[in-house]
C-alpha cells in the first residue's frame, strides 16, 4: 500500500506499507537494484549512504541473492550515515555487517567503500574521527543520490538523538558521546550532510517504532524530540511493515 503524508513545511513523502519485515526487506531490495541501474543507464555513478539495524541487515543480505546484472557495482560509492566509534573489527561496527553481507558479494571495489575511521585507528579520538570523514566526503562532492536511513524507537536517525546538541551541529559530521544506546561514542553525519541527497529511504519495521513513524509523519512536531523530522532534503520514501506503520 502506498500513501502520501507530509509535516508541515516538507514535501509529501512516498509512504510504502508492506505485509511484514520479509516483504518490506525484499521490496526495498528489488527497488536499490532497480534504482542503482536507472542511474546508471543515465550516466551517473551512484553514491549511496546505508545504515545499520536489523532490517538493513536484512535488506543487505538479500540484495546478493537477486539479478543485479544491470548494476555495475564497481561503480557505486558506498557511505554510512553514522557508526559506532569502536575498533575496527568490533561486531558494534555497522560497516563489517555491510561488507560481509552487501558489498564484498557485489564486487563493490574496496575503494569506492567510505569508513568511518575506527576507535584504534592512529590518532584515535572521536570529533578526530568526525573531522577526517567529514573531509573525505567534502573532498569526494559531499552528495548522495540515496541516503538510508534506520528509525530508533525515541525517532532518532543516524546517531542524532533527542535532545541531544548534535542536532544543531554545523559542518558534515559530528562526534557523539553519551549515547543513549551503546556503545557510547559514535560518528554520525548531520542534517545538513543528510539533505544533500536527491533521495531518503527511511527502513523502519516493527510495532515498536510506529509512535516514532507516527511522530515522524505528523503534520506538527518537534526535531528535538523527534530527530528524523530534521531530515528535509531530497525526495523521501517510508518503507514500513504493518506493524511500524500500525499508528498512522
Amino acid at each position: 500500500m502506498t500513501t502520501s503524508s507530509s509535516p508541515s513545511g516538507a514535501a509529501a513523502p512516498t509512504v510504502r506499507t508492506h505485509p511484514d519485515a520479509d516483504a518490506l526487506a525484499h521490496s526495498v531490495a528489488v527497488s536499490l537494484v532497480h534504482r542503482l541501474a536507472t542511474w546508471q543507464a543515465e550516466g551517473r555513478e551512484p553514491v549511496v549512504a546505508l545504515t545499520g539495524g536489523t532490517i538493513a541487515e536484512r535488506i543487505h543480505a538479500l540484495v546478493p541473492t537477486l539479478d543485479t546484472s544491470s548494476v555495475d557495482w564497481t561503480r557505486v560509492d558506498v557511505w554510512f550515515g553514522d557508526e559506532r566509534y569502536v575498533a575496527a573489527d568490533s561486531a558494534d561496527r555497522n560497516d563489517l555487517a555491510a561488507v560481509r553481507d552487501l558489498l564484498e558479494p557485489l564486487g563493490v571495489p574496496a575503494d569506492r567503500v567510505h569508513r568511518v575511521p575506527a576507535a584504534d585507528g592512529p590518532g584515535a579520538d572521536v570529533d578526530a574521527a568526525a573531522a577526517a570523514y567529514a573531509e573525505e566526503l567534502r573532498a569526494a562532492g559531499g552528495r548522495f543520490d540515496l541516503v538510508m536511513l534506520g528509525l530508533g524507537p525515541d525517532g532518532h536517525v543516524a546517531s542524532l538523538f533527542p535532545g541531544f546538541p548534535q542536532l544543531g551541529a554545523d559542518g558534515t559530521a559530528v562526534g557523539v558521546r553519551e549515547s543513549p544506546k551503546p556503545p557510547a561514542e559514535r560518528v554520525s553525519l548531520t542534517f545538513a550532510a543528510l539533505d544533500r541527497t536527491d533521495e531518503v529511504w527511511f527502513l523502519v519495521s516493527g510495532e515498536g517504532k510506529a509512535d516514532a513513524v507516527r511522530r515522524a509523519l505528523a503534520a506538527d512536531g518537534s526535531v528535538t524530540e523527534t530527530p528524523a523530522r530534521g531530515v528535509t532534503g531530497g525526495d523521501h520514501t517510508w518503507w514500513l511493515d504493518e506493524d511500524a506503520a500500525s499508528a498512522l
